[in-house]
């Protein structure tokens, strides 16, 4: 069993609060990503578990037992970091099998653990090699080998693919996800790429940084890939999570109800939310969101458009975003339209959009959602 439970974790650099308030449980084989702005601790986190850094309070227990003030050997737990660390004298043979022989494992077992991770990772062949032989993605599944070998309960991997080139992220990426597929270990991902985060997780954890740490601790949401894009729980995540991010609007409550709320824009349009604001109070200020991809063009005299005018057109592949300005919105808040590959929009044309209720997301003056009616 290697389940993970924080309670109440937080640590402190003098005065400066870097986590506060972590409460958090990673089930026994589960692929949990640490995501968030630079600065948001989420590597500091990963260490905590480790034990590279003592907590200044709470506690930290992995596979039923308190590891709070245990040394990171005695935790059951392997890490794999950014840089490779391989020791460059050595084979790659060598570099996986340096931790167990000095921890005393039989000859025997130690070829029998090393070949075995050697063939899971597709590197047998370079077994021979020192690392100045390796690429920068053999190099990392060599780093990777060096924690298989070691048959823990718990991997940890603080921003591995960074040093890679965009290709090979991906296709380490992918050989992440059938290493977790094949092993019996519960894995703890820290990236500040939402790519990476939404493409590997089971469960994501999104760290919040500066002042909100203090006012609400230092998680922001913790949920599945899809209920943080659908369902973010604060302006926050909405606009972290999501690339291009949510389109966020913002206005006054015009209506509230238990099914839907009306919020006025600065020129007066009005935008319908199928949300539960029954508590809302009118002439409050809000921010209506949506994703780019729920846009849409307008019927003509369709209430509740908008007419606004084309900046720039990207095209990237498969799909184009359209970047939308105009009298409703203000200068630093233009709209994110996904159109398809072959659209024949250009810049400086005249689209009028609707945003349609059933997608549109409404937080308060706080930055909290208002629950969403989901058909």
């Amino acid at each position: 069993m290697a389940e993970i439970r924080l309670e109440g974790v937080s640590k402190r650099f003098g005065h400066h609060a870097v986590l506060s308030r972590v409460d958090l449980d990673i089930a026994d084989g589960e692929f949990c990503v640490f995501v968030g702005p630079s600065g948001c601790g989420k590597s500091t986190l990963l260490r905590l578990i480790a034990g590279l850094e003592d907590v200044s309070a709470g506690e930290i227990h992995i596979g039923g037992k308190r590891v709070t003030h245990l040394p990171p050997a005695k935790r059951g737990i392997a890490m794999v970091f950014q840089s490779y660390a391989l020791y460059p004298h050595m084979t790659v043979y060598q570099n996986m099998a340096f931790g167990l022989s000095i921890g005393r494992t039989g000859k025997a077992d130690i070829d029998a653990r090393v070949r075995r991770a050697a063939d899971i990772l597709h590197i047998a062949p370079l077994l021979e090699r020192r690392p100045r032989e390796l690429s920068g993605g053999q190099r990392q599944r060599v780093a990777i080998g060096r924690a298989i070998v070691r048959k823990p309960g718990v991997f940890l991997f603080d921003e591995p693919l960074s040093n890679l080139d965009a290709a090979l992220r991906v296709q380490t990426r992918l050989e992440l996800a059938k290493l977790h597929a094949g092993l019996d270990a519960s894995m703890i991902y820290v990236t500040h790429d939402q790519v990476e985060a939404m493409t590997l997780a089971d469960k994501i954890v999104l760290l919040h940084t500066g002042a909100a740490i203090e006012r609400h601790g230092s998680i922001a949401q913790v949920g599945a890939p899809l209920e943080l894009y659908h369902r973010p729980v604060n302006l926050f995540v909405a606009g972290f999570i999501g690339s291009p991010k949510m389109n966020l609007l913002a206005g006054t409550i015009a209506e509230a109800a238990q099914t839907h709320a009306t919020l006025r824009l600065p020129d007066g349009t009005r935008i319908a939310a199928r949300v539960d604001a029954h508590l809302a109070i009118r002439g409050q200020p809000a921010t209506i969101g949506i994703r780019p991809e729920h846009l849409r063009h307008a019927n003509q005299g369709e209430p509740g458009a908008l007419t606004l005018t084309a900046t720039h057109v990207e095209h990237v592949g498969d799909s184009s975003y359209v970047y939308l300005e105009g009298p409703a919105l203000t200068p630093d808040t233009p709209l994110t339209m996904r159109e398809a590959a072959a659209t024949t929009l250009h810049a400086r044309d005249r689209v009028t959009v609707i945003l349609p209720p059933e997608h549109c997301h409404l937080f308060d003056e706080a930055g909290n959602a208002f629950p969403r009616h989901l058909e």
